[in-house]
Order: C-alpha cells, then sequence, then structure tokens
C-alpha cells in the first residue's frame, strides 16, 4: 500500500521556485526589473487573482493561498538586505559622498516627507499614521534605481553618484524608522518614549558590544580553515543570530542585522562575507516581494482607483519637482536634476516592510496600508519608463572624470594588488610613497590581520573569484598587479582579469621566462620573472661596487630590462631560453 503523501507543505516552495526559474526570467528578457517580475507574478499566483479562480475551475489551480507559509522565510529578505546596506555603508564612502549624502539625501527626506505628512494630514489621517505614511513614501527603491543605472552605464555619471548618495542616506534612514513604527504601536512608549528608548539602547549596545569581542575573531578562525562551505555557513549564522537578538529584544530584526553589517564593514572579510551572501540575499529578497505581491489585491485599483491611482500618479507629482528642485540647488544641472527627481520620484520597497508593519500594528488602518501599497507597486513599475524618458530626453551622460564636476563624486579608481607578501607589501610601499591610492587582496587571514591591524586596506579573501574581483572594484581599477607565489593562481587571476577588463593594465609576478611567455598569452600587460629581476639586481650591485657611475648602471639596466621584455613577448619558443644580451665593449 502507498502511503498518501501530502503536498501542501511543499506548494509554497514550488511555486516560489517556479517564479524564480521561470517567470523572472521572462520578465528578465522583456526588461522588466527582476523586482517588478518578483510582484507581478506574486499578484498572479496570489489568492487575489489565480485564488479566485480556484473555485470556479474543474482543476485546481497552483495557488499561494497563504502567504503565512512563507512570511517567516520572507522576511529574511529584508533582514539581508539591510545587513549588505550595512556592510556598504563603510566610512570610506560615506566620506566621498558626503556632500550629497548628508546634504541632498538628508533635504529630499526632510522635504519630500513633511510634504507628503501635510498632504496625509489634510487626507484625515491621525499625526502617528500622517507621520509613518509620509516618511515610508519619501523613500524611493534602491533595488530597481541602481539596477536601471547600472544597466544603462549611468552609474558613474554625475546623475547616477547624485542618485546613489539620495539612496544611500535613505538607506541609512530604514533603520531608525523601522523603530519609530515599532514605538508608535506602543501606547505606553509613544506616551512615555524613554520606556522605549532605554531597553532599545541596551539591547544596541549589548549587540555591539559582543559583536565587537565575537565577530572578528570568528572570522579569522573561519577563515583559517579555508573552507567555503564553512564560511558561508558562517555569514548566514551571523546574519540569522543578530537579526533573531534584536528580535528578541524587541527590536527590529533588520536593525539588528543592519548592527552586524556596520561592525563588519570596516573588517577585512567584508567583501568576502558580499561575495558569499549576495545569493542568499537576491533569493530571500525576491521571497520578500513574491510573498507582498501575493498579499496585494489588484482589484482595488478598480474598486478604489482614486486611492491607487492617486498615490502611484500623486507620488511622483509630489516628489518628482521637489527632489529636481532640491538637486538644482546643490548646483546640478538642471537636465540632471530633473533626471534624478524622475528616478526618485516613484515609490520604494521598504514602503512595503513600514506600511505593513503600521497596518498589522494598527497605526495605519489595514485596507487603507492596502491601498497605498498597491499604489506603490504601481508608481514603481514606471521607474523604467521615467528612465528611459530621461536618458533620451540628456543628449549623452557626462562621466565624472570628464568635467568639473564635483571631486566627491568621483568613481574609486584604485590599483588592486593580489598577493600581500613580501613583494605585494614592496608594491605598496611603492605606491604609497606615490600617492596612489590602492587595495590589497590576499588569501592568508594572519597576513590580513597583521596588514589591518596597521592600516593598510587589505582584505581576505580568494581572487580567483570573478564575484569576489568585482567587489574589489576590478570594473574600475586602474590596474592590477598580481603578486602570488603559486604561478597557477597568478595565472587564473590574470585570465580573470583580461576576460573582464580588455583595457585594464595587468602585472604579473612571473617564476621564470616561461611563465612570463605563458601570462602574456594569457592578457598580461607585463610579466616579471623572479630570475631576471634578481640577475639585473646582482648586477647593479656588482657595477656600482667596482666603480661604475650610478646612472651608466641605471641606464644599462633599464636598456636589459626592456630587451629582455621584448624577447618574451615575441615569443620565438616555448622551450629555449632568451638570447642573450649583447653587450658594449667599453671603451679604453
Amino acid at each position: 500500500m502507498v502511503a498518501s503523501f501530502d503536498v501542501e507543505p511543499y506548494k509554497a516552495p514550488l511555486l516560489f521556485l517556479g517564479v524564480a526559474g521561470v517567470a523572472v526570467p521572462l520578465f528578465r528578457r522583456l526588461r522588466i526589473s527582476p523586482v517588478l517580475g518578483f510582484l507581478i507574478a506574486g499578484m498572479l499566483i496570489g489568492p487575489h487573482v489565480l485564488g479566485r479562480l480556484d473555485g470556479l475551475l474543474p482543476f485546481q489551480v497552483p495557488v499561494l493561498a497563504n502567504t503565512e507559509n512563507v512570511a517567516a522565510i520572507a522576511s529574511f529578505g529584508v533582514v539581508f538586505l539591510m545587513f549588505n546596506i550595512g556592510l556598504e555603508l563603510s566610512l570610506e564612502r560615506l566620506t566621498l559622498l558626503r556632500r550629497f549624502v548628508f546634504g541632498l539625501g538628508a533635504l529630499q527626506v526632510a522635504v519630500c516627507g513633511g510634504a507628503l505628512y501635510v498632504i496625509a494630514r489634510v487626507s484625515g489621517l491621525d499625526q502617528p499614521g500622517a507621520i509613518v505614511t509620509g516618511a515610508a513614501l519619501a523613500l524611493s527603491s534602491t533595488a530597481i534605481v541602481v539596477p536601471v543605472l547600472a544597466e544603462s552605464r549611468r552609474l558613474n555619471t554625475l546623475t547616477g553618484r547624485a542618485t546613489f548618495s539620495v539612496l544611500l542616506f535613505q538607506d541609512l534612514l530604514v533603520a531608525p524608522l523601522l523603530f519609530m513604527v515599532s514605538m508608535f504601536a506602543d501606547e505606553a512608549e509613544r506616551a512615555n518614549p524613554l520606556l522605549a528608548f532605554a531597553p532599545a539602547l541596551l539591547a544596541v549596545a549589548a549587540i555591539v558590544g559582543v559583536g565587537r569581542l565575537v565577530l572578528r575573531p570568528l572570522f579569522q578562525l573561519v577563515a583559517a580553515a579555508r573552507s567555503t562551505e564553512l564560511f558561508m555557513a558562517a555569514c548566514l549564522l551571523v546574519v540569522v543570530s543578530t537579526a533573531v537578538a534584536a528580535g528578541l529584544a524587541g527590536l527590529s530584526m533588520a536593525l539588528g542585522a543592519f548592527i552586524a553589517g556596520l561592525l563588519l564593514a570596516e573588517t577585512e572579510f567584508r567583501r568576502a562575507i558580499e561575495t558569499a551572501i549576495d545569493p542568499f540575499k537576491g533569493l530571500l529578497l525576491g521571497l520578500f516581494f513574491v510573498s507582498v505581491g501575493a498579499s496585494l489585491d489588484p482589484w482595488e485599483v478598480f474598486a478604489h482607483p482614486g486611492a491607487t491611482l492617486g498615490v502611484a500618479f500623486g507620488l511622483t507629482l509630489v516628489k518628482g519637482p521637489l527632489i529636481a528642485g532640491l538637486a538644482s540647488a546643490f548646483r546640478l544641472p538642471w537636465r540632471k536634476a530633473r533626471e534624478i527627481g524622475l528616478l526618485l520620484g516613484p515609490g520604494g520597497e521598504f514602503a512595503f516592510v513600514i506600511l505593513s508593519t503600521a497596518g498589522a500594528s494598527g497605526i495605519l488602518p489595514e485596507g487603507l496600508a492596502a491601498e497605498i501599497l498597491i499604489g506603490v507597486t504601481l508608481s514603481m513599475t514606471m521607474i523604467p519608463l521615467f528612465a528611459a524618458l530621461a536618458s533620451r530626453a540628456a543628449l549623452q551622460p557626462t562621466p565624472v572624470a570628464s568635467g568639473p564636476e564635483p571631486s566627491e563624486l568621483a568613481p574609486a579608481s584604485r590599483v588592486i594588488i593580489v598577493g600581500y607578501g613580501r613583494v605585494g607589501q614592496v608594491v605598496g610601499a611603492l605606491l604609497r610613497v606615490h600617492k596612489v591610492d590602492y587595495i590589497c587582496v590576499d588569501g592568508d587571514p594572519g597576513i590580513a590581520a597583521q596588514a589591518r591591524s596597521r592600516g593598510e586596506p587589505v582584505y581576505w579573501g580568494d581572487a580567483t573569484n570573478k564575484d569576489f574581483l568585482e567587489r574589489c572594484g576590478l570594473g574600475n581599477a586602474r590596474a592590477l598587479v598580481a603578486t602570488m607565489h603559486k604561478p597557477s593562481a597568478v595565472d587564473a587571476v590574470v585570465k580573470l582579469a583580461r576576460e573582464a577588463r580588455a583595457d585594464l593594465t595587468i602585472v604579473a609576478r612571473a617564476r621564470d621566462a616561461a611563465h612570463a611567455r605563458a601570462l602574456y598569452k594569457l592578457g598580461a600587460t607585463d610579466a616579471v620573472p623572479e630570475t631576471m629581476e634578481a640577475s639585473l639586481q646582482l648586477s647593479e650591485a656588482a657595477l656600482v661596487d667596482i666603480g661604475v657611475p650610478m646612472g651608466l648602471v641605471i641606464a644599462s639596466i633599464h636598456e636589459q630590462r626592456d630587451i629582455y621584455r621584448k624577447t618574451l613577448i615575441a615569443d620565438e619558443s616555448q622551450t629555449a631560453p632568451p638570447r642573450p644580451f649583447k653587450g658594449r665593449r667599453l671603451k679604453r
């Protein structure tokens, strides 16, 4: 007898995987943002669309009827997003963009939030509901705007960097807004804010204190094991445990993960952690948007067109001109200011988190919160269209480096040193002498930790991983210097870097002449054999010690190095050594 199999627990995961594997690639092919793909697909498989057909058809329709089955897992999408935001908010990035982050970003939230608060009050909402609504709708969509700018290669234009700065400030503000919503939800805390702030501050202090003591030693221990699986497990443990700890303390789980990200942002493991959690963040964030889409009722658009369409179009009509005016006040050209207003005018994904929490806690009527969220969703669907209109209106995006634009918007352009042993440290020291910005990567956690303690920009990670190198800034690096001792590792890094950037300057350490020839074939700009450099240095020392003038010695050393390099590039033979140099006979 065959045992009965209960498919119900597997229905929601199967539906989500079907959406992720089929629907979202289809939307991407149609050039629709994956976030919108998840939202629309979630709405289609939710109880308000296919769910209504389930009872009318003779066969069962696969429907995500109960979003509570995936809500707990879906909430971790926001948790991972906040952790990633914490990782990205390094002091260096905030310092580089400080005028636009804390100037334009702060003014945008204050002015737009204030205008939307007034509209909400006039519409009949009480003060807490109007404050939450105004703050939530003032935020824009990082998840859609940044990929749209990246796909059109405008992220490093003046418009892109200024837009990113505003989004960065909004991301900073999400954690305080979530805390504000939880405070408004409790009458006692609203009456006496100290009752809320004191335990919350103690909880935050405890998370920060324990994190400073535990996180770095934990990752040093795991990194020493040199296991990708263990490192990934440690990343997941940190994200989930800090989120749960914050939840147990009465704070938002996303706030706990955000704090953990901030603590790890200045460590040598930051780049490797970003690479490890990126797949989980994308998948879980997609699950969050599917659950949000499933909870939205599109029939509300027809039932309450004034509220839903009013929010969708009203947001851009209110926020767009205000943001454009503020950007213009920061001495941005009007054409670019208008483009920024179009991109940031629609709502953002964190409105779902804030307004859903406000509706569930009674700050907003749940019906009203649902109508507003539908309007936010509709406004987000218009972002790619607005971006296309803005790019067509612009004659040509002007790169930041090509004009007299604010220096704090210039994209970071560094030399990447891969391998920070004795050779890499000498390269770094010389770059510092000549004031060339650089970043270092090493696979030994001990070397990375020692260099970090000296204040050097060294990160631990696997440089043969393309995603990791891209996290280190390969896309806009000035040059890459591969100094690893293992020839196979040098080969892999040179090949990967050349495939990613045809214009990148790549200087590689070679073991001998044969290895140097192989590196030139892989795309190295310069390959320096250790044997050749040792012989040249010995020759230089001997000539100087016997009294030959230093100038003549240096000139001859440079000449011999050029001849050797040309011989290697010519690749006359794979096995025979380079021909001996013809020295000049000195006149006596």
